[in-house]
């Protein structure tokens, strides 16, 4: 008898384990860490880029979590304040698009570098690979600093070694069908044209960092 009852709690414990759902380890991130191009003002949750690119990271059988860290309103320097928090976790990617709002307020250049320098090496302490989005300051404070704003992406590019996506908005800020009415956001067709943008920069990374550690 005492053997029965023993062979019955083995079996009853066996049928338990069995029953319990496997624990789903934790997929490796992806900050998309932004402004309201990058939180998506005005749109579904779902409508936004990082929403999009999460979409297509699933579609193509890889193993990533895409975390919106969009801000409505942030320059580079409030996004610094922010920044180290949204590096917590299992975090292998950055994007990082910031800047219109800096070139709005006509930041200088040289403050936008050096805000966007602190976070590429932060990023690059964790082991986490950069993608740097570039952006394009309105000439309303003359050429020279539009000129300098644009080619500052390319200079920060090249002195770390990080990739670089051109000007998120070059085919969509001119196109109405893509803009919200306010003419400073995207709309859903825009927030998808964004993400054409940065998905053939983005999609390498992923497959040369699978299997990769996570950084912690």
């Amino acid at each position: 008898m005492i053997l029965a009852n023993l062979v019955l709690t083995c079996v009853s414990a066996a049928a338990v384990a069995l029953a319990q759902p496997a624990t789903t380890p934790e997929r490796p991130r992806i900050v998309a860490f932004g402004d309201s191009l990058t939180s998506g003002r005005g749109l579904n949750p779902g409508e936004s880029y990082p929403a999009i690119l999460q979409d297509r990271i699933d579609r193509a059988g890889l193993s990533y979590a895409v975390v919106n860290a969009g801000v409505s309103g942030d320059t580079s320097r409030r996004a610094l304040r922010r920044f180290d928090d949204a590096l917590e976790g299992g975090v292998r990617i950055l994007i990082l698009a910031l800047g219109a709002n800096d070139g709005l307020r006509g930041v200088p250049v040289a403050q936008l570098r050096s805000n966007l320098s602190q976070m590429i090496e932060k990023a690059e302490r964790r082991h986490i690979a950069v993608l740097l989005c570039g952006m394009e300051a309105l000439p309303i404070y003359g050429w020279d600093y539009s000129v300098a704003f644009h080619t500052m992406y390319d200079s920060l590019a090249t002195e770390y070694r990080v990739t670089l996506v051109p000007f998120i908005l070059l085919k969509i800020i001119g196109d109405p069908s893509l803009m919200q009415p306010d003419r400073a956001h995207p709309n859903a067709a825009g927030a998808r044209a964004i993400a054409d943008q940065v998905w053939p920069y983005l999609e390498p990374m992923l497959q040369a960092r699978t299997g990769a550690p996570a950084a912690r």
